[in-house]
C-alpha cells in the first residue's frame, strides 16, 4: 500500500492486504492480513510470503486458487500486485 524507503541495506517494500476466502480462511486462521512484500512484488512474491507464513496446510490451496488483483481475476503468477490480493480457492467441486 505505501512503499517505505528505509535504510540503504533495505530494499523499499509494499503492504499488501491479502484476503482469504473459504478454505484458505480455514488453513490461514485468518479473513484477512497485510503482508510486507517487495516495492514492485508479484503474485508469486505474495504467494510465497503466505507460504513461509502459514505453512505446508496452505500449498495445496494456494496451488488451486485463483487469485483477484484490482478487477482481474488470474492464476499468472507474474502479475504484479497493487494493495489487496484475494485468494479464491474453488468454492464447490473445484
Amino acid at each position: 500500500m505505501v512503499d517505505v524507503q528505509s535504510s540503504e541495506d533495505t530494499m523499499p517494500s509494499a503492504e499488501v492486504e491479502v484476503r482469504y476466502f473459504a478454505a484458505a480462511v480455514d488453513a490461514s486462521g485468518c479473513d484477512s492480513e497485510y503482508v510486507t512484500v517487495p516495492s514492485g512484488a508479484t503474485l508469486a512474491d505474495v504467494r510465497d510470503v503466505i507460504r513461509s507464513k502459514h505453512g505446508a496446510k496452505m500449498d495445496p490451496i494456494l496451488r488451486v486458487s485463483a487469485y483477484l488483483v484490482g478487477d482481474d481475476l488470474t492464476r499468472d503468477l507474474g502479475r504484479a500486485v497493487g494493495s489487496r490480493v484475494d485468494v479464491l480457492p474453488p468454492f464447490a467441486g473445484g
